[in-house]
């Protein structure tokens, strides 16, 4: 059912009129359509029907009519809820409520087809023959005004999108109308110009716009809007943007083909100032692009774009923003302030959007944000724009970096080896994966496989990462040659390391210059690390331009020279930090950590970058420097179970140390190599190597007493984990002879006691561990201490002295707790497990052993996983 009250007052069921006749019912009906789902009393019903009229009316007679007026329209249309009456109709079953959900739909979303279906609906003035002269009801004079200013307005935006789409000529005689009708409605007097203008009557439009003007100043004094003005001068200036209607600026480039990824980015770009930022080729541009086409519709007074690195100038770039805004050439002012107030004045109403690419630093944005939401692409994060809401952004993951392969190529052609050689080449760098798949695009004969070993080669990597205009360089080589040269020597010198990141102290070695190579978009400072560093992570493509960089303008010897410079710093970083660590010796002066524990986090933080350097030192034919951190980064990679780092370096270590013809160098790598393979529990390949290196220190010509006792009590602990405790205890107590005290021999001790236990000689094991438990406490060998605490442990159980083994293996758990040492507390873990088995506890000895399984698993210690089992095992 269809209520009319926009003219005559109207009720329609379909094709059927059930519009009252009696004029009693009619005013009922009305009051009712004014007041649409409000309840309303008898008391209410009586003021409204007799507003202006004397007497006393009956409850009983205001029923009957509502009675009346329910068998015309329906008896559950008007509701009755605790005495009152409900016309109990929807929106859009009153022509009031449908019409201004249509304006509103129209307006927000510039859809001239539902204002259309608004205005149609218009018939009149809201009950134009019930209310004629609205003095009955003050409902009536409101609702007037108020559809009269939705139709207005609805009216001049719907000329405004005809006059878009090239419809003056017709909408003239309609417009000359409006502006009879209307004479001092100033955007009707404006598209009437228009239509004039467009329809080659520049006069006539000139002549509209001073009769208006001469209305003004004779009758109030005062001049046209400003808009109306500048429509003026522009019409006075021929100004050629007003000839053919381009509908509004959309300057945007082309949208990305294939965007991929980024999801959950995409609805945060327009949160008002925002800037994205990232290294380069991470697809910053693309990001804000696609966006923007994306939600077009948001932004219906257009969009403008400007690429920052073709126009550094502000000024011209506001020059250019106001002309697409239709500033004439003649008014755009010369100061660039003066634009830049007028920029703001020509969008402060308007639903747009400022796309601002690649931008090098806050100057350069600052004269052109305005009150519209605005996105800002730059490598570096602007941190001077307070306020601005910053994306960082990020290489593509495995996932969306095949998508986007994928795309580029075709599923048919995505076999996922050459795929995924591909993506690991590109490093997830959005526009390496599209030169590599632009590439493949072009050339349907190659395979993905038949690609990625063009690229394998380093050296030609980026000679080969390039389609057409297409290059990888230029990508790196916008923000390199924008450096200072302090800046390009520190990217250069960089180069030169092939690890994954850097820490601030490794970079400050090179120059003071990371916060420029941040903000160029070559270097990422992307986390702290556990020992509090700043790292810096430079792409692998960004890595292999500064190399080439550095060969080209420097010469082949300068990785050389840089690595150099660098290779006596990180030596002495790690002595200070290891020999707290494996020695309990003084640290050495320079670089003094002030605990073991923070020796422990700095060398967990440089892991990888040392275990990268050894390689790279080896690389460049700095063996003695690489032969000298592999040594040095042993014990460490030992103690934290680090083995898949320490493989690759014990081997190029103890390549190095055989390039160098030093056989001292080579022995100490190869028992380095040994305690490898003991680690690994490769027990013959660890026993050959140790015996090698025991020849080298028992050579002639050689004076390596301790050296060489020190291979033996390895030699003597692979022995005891063969079961040959006879050969073991001979080797120990050899060593130990050796020794005598000192550090040393508390290690043989310790490893003595070791052999003593398993041959059932707790007692005797006993006297050996509590002797190097209190050398090693003496000396502040604290990791040391705790193992030798736990093989005591073990001692004292066999001996049947449960508190003692208690209150060893709580020391020990102490002393890994306050180290931060995981590995070393799952052993402790399990001690205290045997030790409450051994009490009787066995429901705390079952959680002992789960939690230190945990740890077992968690770092993949499998021989620590297997005795955890085992005693699992045993406490069922």
């Amino acid at each position: 059912m269809e209520f009319r009250i926009m003219g005559a007052l109207s009720i329609r069921d379909g094709a059927e009129d059930r519009t009252p006749t009696a004029p009693k019912h009619r005013d009922l009906l009305a009051m009712f359509a004014l007041n649409a789902r409000r309840p309303l009393t008898v008391e209410r019903l009586r003021q409204l029907l007799w507003p202006l009229e004397e007497g006393d009316r009956s409850d009983s007679l205001i029923r009957g009519y509502v009675g009346r007026l329910r068998q015309l329209i329906g008896q559950d249309v008007i509701t009755t809820v605790s005495g009152t009456y409900t016309l109990a109709i929807d929106d859009d079953q009153l022509d009031v409520g449908r019409f201004r959900r249509l304006i509103q739909e129209g307006l927000s979303g510039r859809d001239s087809g539902k204002l259309r279906e608004a205005l149609d609906l218009w018939r009149g003035p809201v009950l134009a023959d019930v209310d004629p002269d609205a003095r009955r009801w003050a409902e009536t004079g409101r609702l007037r005004e108020e559809l009269e200013e939705l139709r207005l307005l609805a009216l001049e935006r719907r000329i405004e999108l005809d006059l878009e789409a090239g419809r003056h000529r017709e909408l003239l005689s309609e417009v000359r109308m409006l502006v009879a009708q209307h004479p001092l409605w100033q955007r009707f007097r404006g598209q009437f110009m228009l239509a004039l203008y467009r329809s080659g009557r520049r006069v006539e439009a000139l002549a509209a716009y001073t009769a208006l003007r001469d209305e003004l100043d004779g009758g109030h004094a005062i001049e046209p809007d400003p808009e109306l003005q500048l429509l003026y001068h522009r019409m006075l200036h021929d100004d050629v943007m007003l000839h053919v209607s381009a509908g509004p600026p959309v300057l945007l480039p082309r949208d990305v083909a294939h965007f991929t990824g980024r999801a959950d980015l995409l609805d945060q770009v327009f949160s008002g100032l925002v800037v994205v930022h990232g290294p380069a080729g991470v697809g910053k541009s693309a990001l804000a692009v696609h966006a923007a086409w994306r939600h077009r519709e948001r932004f219906p007074d257009g969009i403008l774009y400007a690429d920052l690195r073709e126009t550094t100038r502000p000024g011209a770039i506001l020059e250019d923003f106001l002309r697409w805004l239709g500033c004439p050439a003649q008014a755009v002012p010369a100061s660039e302030g003066r634009r830049q107030r007028l920029l703001r004045t020509y969008t402060a109403n308007r639903r747009m959007l400022v796309v601002l690419d690649d931008a090098t630093d806050e100057s350069q944005v600052r004269p052109l944000l305005t009150s519209c939401p605005t996105v800002i692409t730059s490598r570096s994060a602007l941190g001077g724009l307070t306020g601005a809401v910053r994306l960082p952004l990020g290489v593509l993951d495995d996932g969306e970096a095949r998508d986007l392969l994928v795309k580029l190529i075709g599923e048919e052609r995505a076999d996922d080896g050459g795929v995924r050689e591909l993506m690991r080449f590109c490093g997830g760098l959005p526009i390496a994966l599209r030169i590599a798949g632009s590439r493949l695009a072009t050339r349907p004969g190659w395979t993905p496989g038949y690609l990625a070993g063009l690229l394998e080669d380093e050296r030609v990597r980026l000679d080969r990462l390039h389609s057409g205009d297409q290059t990888i360089r230029s990508v790196y080589a916008v923000g390199y040659e924008g450096l200072p040269v302090p800046a390009r020597r520190m990217t250069r010198l960089l180069g030169a390391l092939s690890a994954p990141d850097v820490a601030d102290w490794a970079v400050q070695v090179f120059g003071d210059q990371a916060d420029a190579l941040v903000d160029a978009g070559l270097l990422e400072a992307h986390t702290v690390d556990v020992a509090g560093q700043v790292r810096y992570r430079m792409h692998d493509l960004t890595r292999l331009y500064a190399r080439e960089r550095l060969v080209e303008e420097e010469g082949v010897h300068a990785v050389r020279e840089a690595l150099a410079r660098l290779q006596a710093v990180v030596i002495a970083r790690v002595q200070a930090s290891r020999f707290p660590l494996v020695s309990g010796e003084p640290s050495m002066r320079g670089f003094v950590t002030g605990d073991i524990k923070e020796s422990v986090e700095w060398l967990v933080a440089e892991r990888a970058f040392l275990s990268a350097l050894v390689g790279d030192l080896y690389g460049a034919g700095l063996d003695e420097g690489a032969w000298r951190l592999a040594h040095l980064l042993g014990p460490f990679l030992e103690r934290r179970r680090f083995l898949d780092d320490w493989r690759p370096v014990a081997e190029t270590g103890l390549a190095a140390a055989r390039r160098t013809g030093d056989a001292r160098a080579e022995a100490l790598l190869l028992r380095d190599q040994g305690d490898l393979y003991r680690a690994e529990g490769r027990w013959a390949e660890a026993l050959d190597l140790l015996t090698r290196a025991l020849g080298v220190f028992t050579g002639p010509g050689t004076s390596s007493g301790k050296e060489a006792a020190q291979v033996r009590r390895r030699i003597g602990q692979v022995h005891l984990e063969q079961g040959h405790l006879d050969e073991a205890e001979r080797q120990l107590t050899s060593s130990l002879r050796a020794f005598g005290g000192g550090r040393a021999g508390a290690e043989a001790q310790q490893a003595l006691g070791a052999v003593l236990r398993r041959a059932g000689r707790p007692g005797e094991a006993a006297d050996r561990l509590t002797a190097a438990a209190g050398l090693f406490d003496d000396r502040g060998d604290r990791h040391r201490h705790a193992d030798t605490l736990l093989e005591l442990a073990e001692a004292r159980l066999a001996q049947r002295r449960v508190p003692d083994a208690r209150d060893c293996a709580q020391r020990a758990r102490s002393i890994a707790v306050r180290l931060g040492d995981r590995l070393l507390d799952a052993h402790a873990l399990l001690a205290l497990a045997r030790v409450n088995r051994a009490e009787g506890d066995r429901e705390a000895a079952r959680k002992l052993a789960e939690d230190a399984f945990k740890i077992f698993d968690g770092i993949a210690d499998e021989p620590g996983r297997a005795t955890a089992l085992d005693l699992l095992a045993a406490l069922i």
